[in-house]
């Protein structure tokens, strides 16, 4: 896996103030502030249910925001519908890969394609094995292979930021590492990445920092290594060592 960049003095390509979300239920984000600059990845951290997912689907306007600010570059996005959050440079690649079984891995990557830095071409350069498979339907792939399918579909419409929410679940140590390519070539293109993922040393490989969330607030966030560095911190907010 490659090694996380430092952290970055670009400038905020995201820039999240007081957002509230949430479901029938109830509220689940309680005022949520987040920066993202260009090229930075950020690791972000929480026990089952702290509101990770839904972070991550309100920015990408599936879930409703109730109340707060969404600016991408910015632009206010929150409020908006997800096909013009996506056109304005927010890609989703969503928890359980979320492919069509009945369409082929090329007529997704044609459905995805738009005009950008990332070509069909260029897409199946860094991911070689959907090349071998173009031909194939989805449903036919391998769960590794339909997460680099997910992967390829966000890339294609050259995104500013990209939201991963759980991208290594259940996959090989293999795979696992290929995800960390990507979201390295993301992070020296430019782009910026929120990582919601429980598997920590994907995201201790990639990510310049480490936030945590808890009970849909963002409670901690220190630059990788000083999260490292912290065990008694890390086992208090997430329960592991």
């Amino acid at each position: 896996m490659s090694e996380p960049a430092s952290e970055s003095s670009a400038p905020s390509v995201l820039e999240v103030r007081g957002l509230v979300s949430g479901y029938d239920r109830g509220t689940v984000l309680h005022g949520v502030d987040l920066d993202l600059a260009a090229g930075e990845v950020l690791g972000l951290l929480g026990r089952n249910g702290a509101g990770k997912s839904t972070l991550v689907m309100t920015l990408a306007g599936l879930v409703p925001a109730g109340a707060g600010s969404v600016r991408l570059d910015g632009r206010e996005l929150a409020g908006q519908r997800p096909d013009r959050i996506a056109r304005a440079g927010v890609a989703l690649v969503p928890q359980g890969r979320r492919v069509w079984a009945t369409l082929t891995v090329s007529e997704h990557l044609a459905l995805a394609a738009r005009p950008g830095a990332w070509t069909v071409g260029a897409v199946l350069d860094l991911l070689p094995r959907l090349a071998e498979r173009r031909r194939h339907y989805a449903g036919q792939l391998s769960g590794g292979e339909q997460q680099m399918l997910a992967v390829a579909r966000a890339l294609l419409t050259s995104p500013r930021l990209v939201l991963l929410d759980e991208p290594s679940e259940g996959l090989a140590p293999a795979v696992v590492d290929q995800v960390a390519g990507v979201v390295a070539t993301l992070r020296d293109e430019g782009v910026a990445v929120l990582l919601v993922e429980q598997d920590l040393h994907l995201a201790f490989a990639v990510a310049g920092e480490i936030a945590v969330m808890e009970k849909g607030v963002l409670v901690h966030r220190v630059p990788t290594p000083e999260f490292r560095r912290d065990p008694a911190t890390a086992h208090r907010l997430l329960g592991v060592a």
